[in-house]
C-alpha cells in the first residue's frame, strides 16, 4: 500500500443509484467517481464482481474469474443499438429504489441481455474473438457451466447426470455442440462486463480514484472453479467434498459457522507451484488496484469440517500454506498492493504471517470497545494502530455505525464516550466524531462506507452474516451524496492530511 496518508470509501457496484433495478457501469457509476474526486477521496473499495448464485452474495459466486451480468450497464447496450430504452423501461425491476429486487431483477435483466445477444452480431467483432481466446483459459469452462446449469434448470453441478458432472469427454464434446448458442451469450456477458467494467476503471484512475477489490478465500461448491478442477479440493472420486469450510464454536455461536465451500488440497497447489492461485490473483490485477483478501487466516490454519454435519462441531484446524503462498505470487506477479482481512481471533502465528508478508491488516473501529476486553489494550483502539494498515469505521458485516451506537451496551456507549471525551452528543454526532477520530489516526489508509458518511441506521446494512433475505440489498438513492457532504468529506480529508 502507499504509504502516504489516504482516504477512500466502501460502496458496492450493485449499491449505486440506476433507474433499471441495481447499481451497474453506467453514467451514475462515473458520476460517483466524480464525486468521490470531489470530496478528496482516493479509493474506491467494492465488493467482488463475480456473478452470484442464491442467496445474492458476492462471496458465494458461480466463478472466482467471471464477473456479474447484473453489472452490464442496460444505456451502453441502448447507446450500440441492441436495445430499445422503450424495452428497458417497460421492465419490472420493482418499486424500491433503495433496494434491489433479486427476483424481479433475474427474471427482467436476463430477457433483455439475450435480446441484446441476438441482435448484437457478436460473431463478427474481432475484439469479442480476440477475449475468447485470451480468457479462453477459465471462459470455456464457465460458460459451459452456466449452459448446463440451465439444461438442468439451475440445480447444483453436484446433481447433474454422471456423464457431466464427472466431465467426461464425450459429454463434454456433446453439450460444447448442443448448446453453442447458449455458450456463445454466455461468453458475450463476460466480453460487455469486461469491457464496461475496464472503461469505468480507467476513468475512476484517470481522476485519482484507486478501486479496492475484494475475494474470498474460498470459492462456492456450486461453481466452474470447483467443477472443472475437482483436484484443486478435497474431494472424493465423485467429487463430493469430504471436507468443508467454516468456524468453531465462540461466544458469538455455540455451534460454530458452518460455510460449506469445499476446502483446498493445498499439497496440490504446491505442487504446481500456486499456479490457480497466481492465475486467480493475477486476474484480480486485472480488474482492481488494490486486492483486500478475505479470512486471511485461513492461509495459516484453516478449519476443516466433515462433510454433511449439520453444525461446525466437530471440526479441526489444520495448517495451510503460510507465507509460502504469497512469495510463490510475488515472485511471479512481483510486489502487489494486497489488504489481509485478519478480523477475528488472531493466533501468535496468524499474525506472524500477516507480518512477514509485509501486507496491511485491518482495524474496525466498532470493534474496538468490546466490554470484555479491559484497560486500553485492544489493538482496535486507534492509539493501538501501527501505520501499515487499513481503519474502517465497520465492513459490509457490520452494524451501520448510527444502529451500532445505539445497540452497544451502556458500559460500551460510555467507553467510547470518554475515548471520544464526548458526554453531550449522541446519534450522528457521535458518528462524525468516531470517523473523525479514524480519519486522523496513524493508519495510512481509512476507508468508511458510505452509509456512516450518511449517517443511516441498519435499514442500510448490507449484510447481517448468518442470514438470509433482506442482504446485499441496500442502494444509495439518486442525489443522496450532495455536494455538501462532498464538501464536508474534502475538508476531513484536508484537516488529517489524507488528500
Amino acid at each position: 500500500m502507499a504509504k502516504k496518508r489516504k482516504c477512500g470509501v466502501l460502496l458496492p457496484i450493485s449499491s449505486l443509484p440506476s433507474k433499471y433495478g441495481i447499481g451497474c457501469f453506467d453514467k451514475k457509476a462515473y458520476e460517483f467517481v466524480d464525486a468521490l474526486k470531489a470530496a478528496g477521496q482516493s479509493y474506491w473499495q467494492i465488493l467482488p464482481l463475480g456473478p452470484t448464485s442464491y442467496g445474492d452474495s458476492p462471496y458465494q459466486s458461480f466463478s472466482t474469474f467471471a464477473g456479474n451480468p447484473y453489472f452490464i450497464s442496460l444505456e451502453e447496450l441502448i447507446k450500440e443499438g441492441v436495445l430499445t430504452k422503450k424495452e428497458c423501461d417497460s421492465v419490472d425491476f420493482g418499486e424500491d429504489t433503495t433496494s434491489v429486487d433479486y427476483a424481479k431483477l433475474y427474471e427482467g435483466r436476463m430477457i433483455l441481455l439475450r435480446k441484446a445477444y441476438e441482435r448484437s452480431n457478436i460473431y463478427m467483432d474481432p475484439e469479442f474473438r480476440k477475449f475468447q481466446e485470451e480468457e479462453a483459459w477459465w471462459l470455456k469452462d464457465y460458460a459451459l457451466f452456466m449452459a448446463v446449469k440451465k439444461r438442468f434448470g439451475g440445480v447444483q453441478w453436484s446433481e447433474w447426470a454422471e456423464d457431466i458432472r464427472l466431465r467426461w469427454q464425450n459429454a463434454l464434446d456433446y453439450y460444447r455442440e448442443e448448446m453453442y448458442f447458449e455458450i456463445e451469450f454466455q461468453e458475450y456477458m463476460q466480453f460487455k462486463f469486461r469491457q464496461q467494467w475496464m472503461k469505468l476503471k480507467a476513468y475512476a484512475n484517470e481522476k485519482g480514484i484507486q478501486i479496492i477489490g475484494d475475494i474470498p478465500i474460498y470459492v462456492a461448491m456450486d461453481s466452474a472453479d470447483t467443477w472443472a478442477n475437482p483436484w484443486l479440493f478435497k474431494l472424493d472420486e465423485k467429487n463430493c467434498p469430504t471436507q468443508v469450510a467454516g468456524c468453531p464454536p465462540d461466544g458469538f455461536s455455540a455451534t460454530g459457522q458452518l460455510w460449506g465451500n469445499p476446502l483446498y488440497n493445498w499439497e496440490v497447489h504446491r505442487n504446481s507451484g500456486y499456479e490457480w492461485w497466481i492465475k486467480r490473483i493475477a486476474n484480480c490485477f486485472r480488474l482492481y488496484d488494490v486486492v483486500r483478501i478475505d479470512h486471511f487466516r485461513g492461509f495459516d490454519e484453516y478449519y476443516a469440517i466433515p462433510y454433511g454435519d449439520k453444525t461446525a462441531e466437530n471440526g479441526w484446524w489444520e495448517k495451510g500454506p503460510g507465507i509460502d503462498l504469497f512469495r510463490a505470487i510475488s515472485a511471479s506477479l512481483g510486489d502487489r498492493e494486497i489488504i489481509a482481512e485478519d478480523l477475528g481471533y488472531m493466533t501468535d502465528t496468524v499474525k506472524q504471517l500477516v507480518e512477514e508478508s509485509g501486507y496491511p491488516n485491518m482495524k474496525v473501529i466498532e470493534f474496538a470497545f468490546d466490554e470484555r476486553d479491559t484497560g486500553n489494550a485492544s489493538d482496535y483502539l486507534p492509539h493501538n494502530y501501527p501505520r501499515n494498515c487499513v481503519v474502517y469505521t465497520g465492513t459490509h458485516d457490520n452494524e451501520t455505525l448510527l444502529s451500532w451506537l445505539e445497540d452497544i451496551t451502556p458500559a460500551e456507549r460510555r467507553q467510547v464516550r470518554k475515548y471520544l471525551n464526548n458526554f453531550k452528543d449522541s446519534g450522528k454526532e457521535l458518528c462524525n466524531d468516531l470517523i473523525c477520530l479514524v480519519m486522523q489516526s496513524v493508519a495510512n489508509l481509512c476507508i468508511v462506507p458510505m452509509q456512516d458518511y450518511l449517517g443511516l441506521d441498519n435499514s442500510a446494512r448490507m449484510n447481517q452474516p448468518s442470514t438470509l433475505g433482506k442482504n446485499w440489498k441496500w442502494r444509495l438513492k439518486e442525489g443522496q451524496f450532495t455536494a455538501e457532504l462532498q464538501k464536508e468529506m474534502l475538508e476531513l480529508a484536508t484537516r488529517y492530511g489524507r488528500r
